[in-house]
């Protein structure tokens, strides 16, 4: 019988160079090409059916073909798929900005600057932060503070704050300088006045492995840069809507950053988009005659695109009368209990959670991490695929980040997958740890 996806296949292996994979390895065996999706599934060209255990590398909110997102896209589709926002306006983008701002009202957050993903959602903070500071009489504010294992994008402003060597360290030439600290105790050896802004992702570090802030952190950091006049930028691209158990991880801790940066599951994983957040006290700067020249001159060809603002509304619809926010909190309660059986397994390092995404730390028998290029969390996540499972690893942490459409047994029926993939791939199946 003749493979109606061959040709895909085999264009794909021709001319697609994919994201954060050895090519190498991909071009050596078959593609697993997804054709479909629904609910928490997402279904190959075989008809095999798959958990999304990433959300599609952290988009997905929802569950992919949702009824309610896919029939706002046809109806804005209907009426116009996009139109500029230099210069002009459009109803969806508009009214997703009011949204926004609405579920923050305790913020002073009351401006929206629209973009394309999360990278250039901080690279909007930046270029704001700084020309800011330079026609509002203190030029000298420039610099920029980030943290170790840091992870705020990869073009090259947002890859400058980056702490990930992994990631990192072959641009540094080609970064612009930051200033670098392990926690908040290191801030006190930098000069304040010479900061524009401090960048962190609230409450965890995603691409560091899901790393956990200590409990209080992100108010103690607030508190120093209001004492310093130094603003607050808070990357919630992984974060924010409802990953941590709130809609934003600020709110946690009541902080109110100076620009609250949005992408991923903004549009509940349908199209791209990102927000960034600022003040009044910010938009109010930027103000003037044209001759001034005080404008911000920074924008992208598809920023406020009408047709992802209409699935982002609708996402936010969907918050409201599912009442999902309200579930996650059981939801939680059963990963949690899942999760445990994890931690008992010879080759887990550790188990860290937050909200309703998890990290499996994998490890060797002496309880040091593997040698770095033992690939163990490609193995255990290429091994998952035989339990229906779909996942990526960051290096040597699996990551597990599920819709939140999914059922108490999809949640065990992945951590399950998870557990017999790392017996499976680490090669002990009877429980002994693997070295090396």
């Amino acid at each position: 019988m003749t493979d109606p996806f061959a040709a895909a296949k085999a264009a794909d292996l021709l001319h697609v160079w994919h994201p954060f994979t050895q090519m190498a390895a991909w071009l050596a065996r078959e593609p697993l090409l997804l054709v479909r999706g629904e609910g928490a599934w997402l279904f190959d060209e075989k008809g095999n059916r798959y958990l999304d255990g990433n959300s599609s590398i952290w988009t997905n909110l929802h569950g992919h073909n949702h009824a309610r997102i896919s029939a706002a896209l046809k109806a804005q589709l209907d009426r116009v798929a996009h139109t500029s926002l230099l210069g002009f306006a459009n109803e969806p983008a508009a009214l997703l900005a009011q949204r926004l701002i609405g579920l923050v009202p305790e913020t002073g957050l009351r401006k929206v600057f629209f973009s394309d993903n999360g990278s250039t959602g901080i690279e909007v903070a930046l270029k704001m932060a700084i020309q800011y500071f330079q026609q509002n009489g203190e030029p000298l504010r420039h610099g920029f503070a980030a943290f170790d294992h840091a992870y705020h994008g990869d073009t090259f402003g947002a890859s400058s704050l980056g702490g990930i060597s992994l990631f990192h360290d072959r641009f540094a030439a080609h970064h612009f300088p930051v200033t670098r600290v392990r926690d908040l105790d290191g801030l006190a050896t930098v000069d304040p006045s010479r900061l524009a802004a401090v960048v962190i992702e609230p409450l965890v570090q995603g691409a560091a492995g899901m790393r956990l802030w200590p409990a209080g952190l992100l108010r103690d950091l607030e508190t120093w840069c209001r004492r310093h006049g130094v603003f607050l930028i808070l990357d919630e691209v992984m974060t924010g809507f409802g990953r941590t158990g709130r809609m934003f991880a600020h709110q946690h801790e009541h902080v109110k950053p100076d620009f609250l940066v949005l992408a991923k599951g903004l549009t509940g994983g349908y199209s791209p988009l990102a927000a960034t957040l600022t003040t009044q006290r910010v938009f109010d700067g930027f103000l003037g005659r044209e001759e001034d020249l005080r404008t911000f001159f920074y924008g992208h060809s598809y920023a406020g695109h009408a047709l992802g603002a209409a699935a982002a509304l609708a996402s936010l619809d969907t918050f409201e009368q599912e009442r999902v926010l309200d579930r996650l909190v059981h939801l939680e309660k059963v990963l949690a209990g899942c999760l445990e059986s994890l931690k008992r397994l010879p080759n887990v390092r550790a188990v860290r959670r937050c909200g309703f995404m998890a990290g499996i730390e994998l490890g060797q028998v002496n309880g040091q991490p593997f040698a770095g290029q033992s690939q163990a969390g490609a193995r255990v996540c290429l091994a998952a695929r035989r339990h229906h499972l779909l996942t990526r690893p960051i290096r040597d942490v699996v990551v597990l980040m599920l819709p939140y459409c999914v059922t108490d047994t999809e949640i065990a029926m992945a951590v399950g997958a998870i557990e017999k993939s790392i017996r499976e791939a680490l090669g002990n199946p009877g429980g002994k740890k693997v070295t090396g």
